[in-house]
């Protein structure tokens, strides 16, 4: 499997972390950079309370000192000089208490994008890629490194998918309108973890949790759902220990992704597929009555699905791999891009696992041989048929048989045209008839025999 859907990644390694002195105080709203626990409640709305509770410790691995660099340090120093905090956010610090080096790093801060703009201005720092400001977001380039940093906001109304926002300098809030506790730390550039709905344990006993009420996070932007799903295959040691009320949130608001682009979802769906429980977790959308808002069939071959799953899962399928088994016919996997939109290689890899997982077998009478397949490969003219093929074995748990096509080259045929022409064979149609006869006296010599022999077949 793939490295980000390890889930022995996602244990954090007690040896990491060196954790520093807790104690209870009592602190006004925006003073959360104290190293501390604090304990009060604080109301969010009229059905739900939160505790506003902050868990600190000190991060020193090899992996978040190695996030060191000129262009950060520029970075943490402009910041510093206009007296505005800024925090690694999100993803990068859960990859970072999981031991990991995370490939994007996003940083927030309480600056607005203005005063952003100001800082960088003043400074002669370039900024690149405007799209995110009116989220937020400014990307500053420095030393070569670009950097996206979004102030801290707050949800003041939502639809389900997208937001309108107002900024703050509250900490908490913002992470009170993350999607999951292990998503909803922030990580200060002296290595000082700021976790308020208890991420760090979450992912200390591979929990995944919506941070406060699961309706309400889900209700914010449906996605979230899928990612839900996602994150579980990531975290999670056991494939079934979903929280009840958990379930029943997916479940009443399932239909809600109904309204969500197919190219978000499948953003999600296809990564979800290689993640670990994957089988399990896509059982579960189909009795959750989730699938059918997302592209996949409603009539879906559940039990092929998680035999495809158990054999290949150890062979790093490809998503269309797995999703293949759940469609019983061409027109299932027409619907599915309408829907999600799909890449062309993608929807051609399904249409061809659809059509060849019958037809295209190993030999009864030579199990063990390639021929079949390698035949296939070296009669087609698409050059991606190989790996094509390769998914075929993984689909069809043919171990033995992948690992020794993964090692095959495709021969090449050592006949041409002028061969034919030295012989005296001039007709152009003589010549493509030869040919042929010549490709499959080769084939049955399993690629064997040389030109030389090849063409004493013609003179005899």
């Amino acid at each position: 499997m793939k490295n980000d859907t390890n889930s022995a990644a996602a244990c954090v390694p007690s040896r990491l972390l060196k954790e520093v002195r807790v104690q209870r105080v009592q602190v006004a709203d925006g003073e959360s950079h104290m190293w501390s626990r604090i304990l009060r409640p604080r109301v969010i709305d009229t059905t739900s309370v939160c505790w506003r509770s902050l868990f600190t410790m000190k991060l020193e691995t090899s992996e978040f000192q190695s996030l060191s660099s000129d262009g950060l340090n520029e970075l943490a120093a402009i910041f510093e000089k206009h007296d505005h905090e800024l925090r690694i956010a999100g993803g990068a610090v859960r990859d970072l208490l999981s031991g990991k080096r995370p490939e994007d790093v996003d940083f927030a801060t309480t600056a607005t994008p203005e005063e952003m703009k100001r800082m960088f201005q003043q400074a002669g720092i370039r900024m690149i890629n405007n799209k995110g400001e009116k989220h937020g977001t400014i990307t500053a380039r420095l030393h070569n490194e670009n950097f996206e940093v979004t102030t801290l906001r707050v949800d003041v109304q939502t639809d389900g998918r997208h937001a309108e926002v107002e900024f703050t300098t509250d900490w908490q809030k913002d992470a009170e309108r993350r999607d999951l506790t292990i998503n909803s730390m922030f990580l200060g550039l002296d290595g000082t973890l700021y976790d308020y709905f208890k991420g760090h344990e979450d992912l200390q006993n591979r929990k995944v949790r919506f941070v406060g009420s699961a309706e309400q996070r889900i209700q914010e932007d449906y996605l979230r759902i899928l990612r839900y799903f996602r994150f579980y295959g990531r975290v999670a040691l056991e494939p079934d220990g979903h929280k009840p009320e958990t379930l029943a949130a997916i479940r009443q608001n399932g239909r809600g992704l109904a309204a969500i682009s197919g190219e978000r979802i499948w953003v999600e769906l296809k990564k979800m597929v290689v993640g670990n429980h994957a089988a399990h977790l896509l059982e579960l959308m189909y009795r959750l009555e989730v699938a059918q808002y997302i592209g996949l069939p409603p009539d879906g071959n559940i039990e092929e699905m998680k035999r495809v799953w158990n054999t290949a899962k150890d062979h790093s399928p490809k998503p269309m791999t797995v999703l293949a088994a759940l469609f019983r016919c061409p027109e299932e996997v027409e619907k599915m891009d309408i829907r999600l939109k799909v890449s062309r290689e993608e929807k051609t890899l399904a249409l061809f696992l659809v059509k060849y997982r019958q037809e295209l077998c190993r030999s009864q009478d030579e199990p063990d041989s390639l021929k079949p397949f390698t035949d296939f490969i070296f009669d087609s003219r698409e050059l991606d048929t190989q790996s094509k093929v390769c998914e075929l074995l993984k689909y069809q748990g043919e171990e033995k048989l992948l690992a020794e096509l993964s090692r095959w080259s495709v021969p090449r045929f050592p006949i041409s045209g002028h061969d034919l022409r030295r012989l005296g064979i001039t007709s152009g149609k003589d010549i493509g008839a030869t040919l042929l006869e010549l490709r499959d006296v080769w084939k049955k010599s399993r690629y064997q025999m040389d030109k030389d022999e090849l063409l004493s077949c013609i003179k005899s």
